[in-house]
């Protein structure tokens, strides 16, 4: 139950919400993300912490780039579940329009 309860608690929040569809979409390193969000960097480093602890993300490295992805067929099944709750869409339509057209050509990669 305990992983349950972490699982609802993570995608309680609106953004780290928004960061779970997002990455059903595909795997997005951190810049790609601040681009669509208004958060600062230190607090996207939280929500994605906060995330992957409830093993919905995981992380891996791409090239230079970390990049962030849905953690597994339970995660995504879970997370797609839960937007079936949405009664307004249009953020999450909007968040996704603007990912489908991102790319990393203005991203600086991590120093991992």
């Amino acid at each position: 139950m305990n992983s349950l309860v972490n699982q609802l608690k993570a995608l309680g929040e609106g953004n780290r919400f928004r960061i779970c569809m997002m990455l059903l979409e595909k795997p997005l390193c951190v810049c790609q993300l601040l681009s669509v969000l208004d958060i600062a960097g230190g607090t996207l480093s939280n929500h994605l912490k906060i995330l992957k602890n409830a093993g919905l993300i995981d992380q891996r490295k791409d090239g230079k780039w970390i990049e962030y992805y849905i953690a597994g067929d339970s995660a995504e099944d879970f997370i797609r579940k839960n937007a079936d709750f949405l009664s307004d869409r249009e953020l999450i339509d909007r968040d996704l329009d603007t990912i489908r057209c991102s790319d990393r050509t203005s991203c600086t990669p991590s120093r991992s």
